[in-house]
């Protein structure tokens, strides 16, 4: 067993390595940030050590004022962060300086490009801002001791970032922690009074707690308080500047880039609350873990409570950063008693549809940060359309989607734009299903509609499937897919019966059903194709084939079904299907159809090897001038 009171060497877990290089790579040309993310953890540690207060008020130990300090010494070049927070103990101190707990840590590594504005926004994302004191200091010494320990269990942190730490215990008679960077020699301007005080009031004057700056041998000047000491939140929003926002963003996030929007309120009355939203530029690289802590930093009182609390927004609003702060809610709340809160159902459905709000004024706009919002969090906003009844309507309108209406695959296409474009007799919305958007407009199902001037929307996304179950109908207009079997088109395509249409050529139907046997349903004259001879097609109450593929992908047993085929009798190919004698050719010929179809709409064929025998014999037949006899 290693004796504890003994300095240990330890080495960085392999991510924190190539993280502490890819940071000081990343973000050198915005180093000064390095302030802000060590002022946010003393403030992070001074609220949790409220927070356990409240239970246990004696770890306040007498020293009930909670403060930071920061110490310039410009004879030594070095810099000092001092909270009396809740510290740390030995244990905590190697697991939150030596490691990187959180999960994902490997899908974070792999996003890192070298493009520096793009890792930057990973880094910030991740919240290791801790990390980024190696890219101005050339060793960082951390001293803790936490709320309740001895003053002999007091924990010394040392390292030059290159790979390992050291750990030893010491006596200290403060409780809470002390991070002092010893600068490098070109960075001598960060233990410079001005410019320090200069950065705090830059980027740390919303912090609840007061922040003091001391310069170490001038014992004529008593520490100074530089910043404001108010939470931003709780002042009211005339007084609060646009860059006073966009600075608390970056502090409550660790986030490099500045928000899309936010929204400051304040409740009275029955309940009483402040709320502060943001929308962030960017995705968060765990987005899609629907598992990853998310939720607003929740204060009471103006007491934090806990960061992460997931019971104020739905789970399609993960994305959204901020805090709320409840008057109502007691001092002791907890996860399981936020879950039993009836008032929380309340906040809860406000604070939903704030954030909603935001989104439509944004969406309303046509501006770019909408198109942004899209690109990074659209398919979650779907997931809302399937999961919330109750802003179902609301978030229909906030949908994108590429359609036959422009020319490339950018889904900026709104439901009321599609509807302000169709004509007064078409009371269908219709869309496509595909894998992607290049088989979606080169669908064959697309033809007739095409030709008749008939818009149709191209959905792509994994989700979408799921996303036009749910929604039925958007401003009392059907959704109606054209890849079904017997889509209800406008009066001006479907000018004959279905079945009148299959009569004049059931002979040829038959043959082919017979020939293809349990590889299709049905064989039916297609009332949708122009240019292509054939389609397949899902029966009515089918599952969709983009769907039946991923269900398949992720090792789900599905009922087995088969496509209709449709084909059009006015194709040449299929005209000559209808006249020829020979059994063999038909087979072939009827079989190349069918695989064509599967092909054309992003489908997998059974027997590739046999499709390829087929089109050989073909074009052997061909050049030797025996298929055209």
């Amino acid at each position: 067993m290693v004796d504890s009171s003994k300095r240990e060497t330890l080495g960085f877990q392999t991510e924190v390595r190539q993280l502490l290089k890819l940071m000081i790579h990343s973000l050198y040309s915005n180093k000064e940030i390095f302030l802000r993310e060590l002022i946010s953890n003393a403030s992070d540690a001074t609220d949790k050590l409220r927070f356990e207060s409240l239970a246990n008020p004696d770890l306040l130990g007498g020293e009930t004022d909670l403060s930071i300090s920061i110490q310039v010494d410009t004879d030594k070049q070095q810099l000092s962060i001092i909270d009396n927070g809740i510290g740390m103990s030995r244990d905590e101190l190697i697991d939150n300086l030596g490691t990187i707990a959180r999960s994902g840590t490997a899908e974070f590594l792999e996003q890192m490009t070298g493009d520096k504005k793009h890792d930057a926004q990973l880094i910030g994302q991740f919240g290791v801002g801790f990390y980024s004191s190696f890219i101005v200091a050339n060793k960082v010494t951390v001293e803790t001791r936490r709320a309740g320990l001895a003053a002999n269990e007091a924990v010394r942190w040392e390292s030059d970032g290159e790979g390992e730490f050291a750990v030893e215990n010491i006596d200290r008679a403060e409780r809470g922690t002390r991070v002092t960077l010893s600068l490098k020699d070109d960075q001598k301007e960060f233990a410079e009074p001005l410019r320090v005080e200069t950065l705090i009031r830059k980027y740390s004057d919303h912090i609840g707690f007061p922040v003091s700056l001391s310069v170490v041998g001038d014992d004529d000047k008593e520490p100074r308080i530089v910043n404001s000491a108010t939470a931003l939140w709780t002042r009211p929003r005339s007084d609060v500047k646009d860059d006073d926002y966009k600075e608390f963003y970056k502090y409550l996030t660790h986030d490099f880039v500045d928000p899309l929007a936010w929204s400051h309120n304040r409740v009275e009355g029955k309940r009483e609350y402040t709320s502060l939203l943001f929308i962030p530029a960017a995705a968060p690289f765990d987005l899609w873990n629907r598992d990853a802590p998310r939720g607003l930093k929740l204060y009471v009182q103006r007491v934090f409570i806990m960061d992460d609390a997931e019971q104020f927004l739905p789970l399609y609003l993960r994305f959204v950063k901020g805090v709320v702060d409840s008057s109502d809610l007691p001092l002791n709340v907890s996860r399981e008693l936020l879950q039993q809160n009836p008032d929380l159902v309340a906040m809860r459905g406000a604070l939903t549809r704030r954030v909603l709000g935001m989104l439509e004024k944004m969406a309303s706009s046509d501006s770019d940060d909408y198109r942004t919002v899209w690109r990074e969090f659209g398919q979650v906003l779907k997931e809302g359309v399937i999961e919330d009844q109750a802003n179902r309507e609301k978030l229909a309108g906030l949908l994108r989607f590429a359609s036959t209406h422009g020319d490339n695959d950018a889904q900026d296409q709104s439901l009321a734009d599609y509807i302000g474009r169709a004509g007064p007799e078409q009371d269908k919305i219709y869309f496509i299903l595909a894998d992607n958007y290049s088989t979606a407009v080169a669908s064959p199902h697309l033809e007739q509609l095409r030709k008749r001037g008939i818009e149709v929307l191209l959905l792509t996304d994994r989700i979408d499937p799921w996303l036009v179950d749910s929604l039925a109908e958007f401003d009392g207009r059907a959704l109606v897919d054209v890849g079904r079997s017997t889509p209800d088109l406008p009066e001006s395509v479907a000018e004959a019966s279905e079945d009148e249409i299959n009569e004049q050529h059931r002979s040829l139907l038959e043959k082919m059903k017979k020939t293809l046997g349990s590889r299709v349903d049905a064989v039916k004259v297609s009332r949708r194709l122009v240019d292509s001879p054939a389609c397949v097609v899902a029966a009515e109450n089918d599952i969709s084939p983009q769907l039946r593929r991923m269900l398949e992908a992720s090792g789900q047993a599905i009922p087995e079904s088969r496509p209709i085929l449709e084909i059009n009798v006015e194709h040449p190919l299929v005209g000559r299907l209808s006249t020829e004698a020979d059994e063999a050719v038909f087979d072939d010929l009827s079989n190349i159809v069918m695989d064509h179809a599967l092909l054309a709409e992003g489908g997998q064929l059974d027997n590739p090897a046999k499709y390829v025998q087929r089109m050989n014999k073909l074009l052997l037949d061909l050049n030797s001038g025996g298929a055209g006899e």
